[in-house]
């Protein structure tokens, strides 16, 4: 007997290459992780940090492609998975004494975001 039958539809979102640390991300999509898709745009709207903004588009966006593709209702969706993975880092240089140079490394990361409905989970 095969599972395709039994699967629930799940929408998924990515966005790459977002300016900003793993950690400072993993912080918010902690709180986000379960929640519903309302619960989690009022969390992201009132938090203190920068990294909510990039968080809310691919939200925003997995949440389209549940409504488009799968035609589920926004309404009843639910956040099943919100992962941030390390992206390449930018790396710049600052100039130091006696023609030294120390190294500068501006992280980027990975958000992966996907919502399924919630009569069916």
């Amino acid at each position: 007997m095969t599972n395709s039958s039994l699967t629930t539809p799940v929408a998924q979102a990515h966005g790459r290459y977002i300016r900003g640390s793993v950690s400072k991300v993993r912080r918010v999509l902690d709180q986000i992780r379960g929640r519903t898709y309302r619960d989690a745009l009022i969390m992201l709207e009132f938090m203190p940090y920068r990294s909510t903004g990039p968080i809310t588009k691919v939200l925003r966006s997995a949440v389209a492609n549940a409504e488009h593709n799968l035609g589920l209702d926004p309404a009843s969706l639910v956040i099943t998975s919100a992962i941030a993975d390390m992206g390449p880092a930018m790396k710049r240089y600052r100039p130091r004494a006696q023609g030294r140079a120390f190294a500068i490394k501006k992280q980027t990361c990975h958000i992966s975001i996907a919502v399924t409905s919630q009569a069916e989970s």
